[in-house]
């Protein structure tokens, strides 16, 4: 690793005081300051503004696209988050703040909680904090429901925030949602994605729709080859501009070959793949 070579980015349950202190022993290793051999950093040691919340809020850029090609108006719409570690919980609020929508369900790795009404995502989080789960609100008309349950409401869209292989060829069929938003790694098996396909639903694969973290992890290493801070305004700008270009793209491509999302994303990213080499002379042109 190094600022030159790999540079690692947060993940699950990583905090940036953790990435703050790995950068801090890549330092004492070098002799030097190197505060651009790692992101996801404090922004007072050479961190981006915006990159806390990076990964949902990209996701939440590619659902206002896919909302507006659907005909989805997201100020009435309900919403099932299945996840609720930093990508989840924030998507939940950003859900809210930004479009007006309604979370119904959230749930964790304990169980999940479901109103009708809506809930209340601020009493949500600070029982998170408190019991290390969600399942423990109090809200009147709050009840529990397991993961899978989830999975399966009658529900405008579904982020899938936690583990991988969760839809699956079995649960694929009862999917209700318009609109699966993969902000997890591989929530979706090929088997199931060919169902949800045939059904209609429309799936923000998980490299496009969770790509707002790692975007603005690269946002970072500019701003650490600058030496110089980017406004949030600056960065959640840039990070709009690239992902709503990115779904377009994908989004063209799957209506040019009739292919679905997934594999329209596969195609993009290969063919800049062929190209760069091609360029490079690595292999024949033509």
């Amino acid at each position: 690793m190094g600022p030159d070579k790999d540079v690692p980015a947060p993940d699950v349950y990583t905090t940036p005081q953790i990435m703050a202190w790995m950068m801090d022993e890549y330092s004492k290793i070098t002799g030097r300051n190197e505060f651009g051999c790692i992101t996801g950093k404090p922004v007072c040691i050479g961190g981006s503004c915006g990159r806390d919340d990076a990964t949902a809020r990209g996701g939440m850029y590619t659902i206002r696209e896919a909302a507006k090609e659907l005909g989805i108006d997201l100020t009435k719409a309900t919403v099932a988050i299945q996840g609720y570690g930093n990508a989840g919980c924030n998507a939940g609020f950003l859900v809210r703040d930004l479009f007006g929508s309604k979370v119904l369900a959230i749930s964790d790795s304990k169980g999940g909680i479901y109103n009708e009404d809506g809930l209340d995502l601020d009493l949500a989080c600070s029982v998170k904090k408190d019991t290390c789960t969600v399942v423990n609100s109090p809200r009147e008309g709050t009840q529990k429901i397991s993961n899978e349950d989830l999975l399966e409401l009658d529900v405008d869209i579904l982020i899938t925030a936690a583990l991988e292989n969760v839809i699956t060829k079995e649960n694929a069929p009862n999917v209700k949602a318009k609109i699966i938003a993969e902000l997890a790694n591989g929530p979706t098996t090929p088997e199931a994605d060919e169902i949800l396909f045939k059904n209609g639903v429309h799936i923000i694969p998980d490299f496009l729709c969770n790509a707002g973290g790692v975007t603005v992890s690269y946002f970072e290493m500019v701003q650490n080859i600058d030496r110089y801070c980017w406004d949030v305004e600056d960065v959640y700008k840039r990070l709009d501009d690239r992902m709503t270009r990115a779904y377009h793209t994908v989004l063209d491509t799957s209506r040019a070959y009739n292919i679905n999302m997934r594999q329209a994303a596969y195609v993009v990213a290969v063919s800049r793949v062929v190209e760069a080499m091609k360029m490079r002379g690595w292999i024949k042109m033509g």
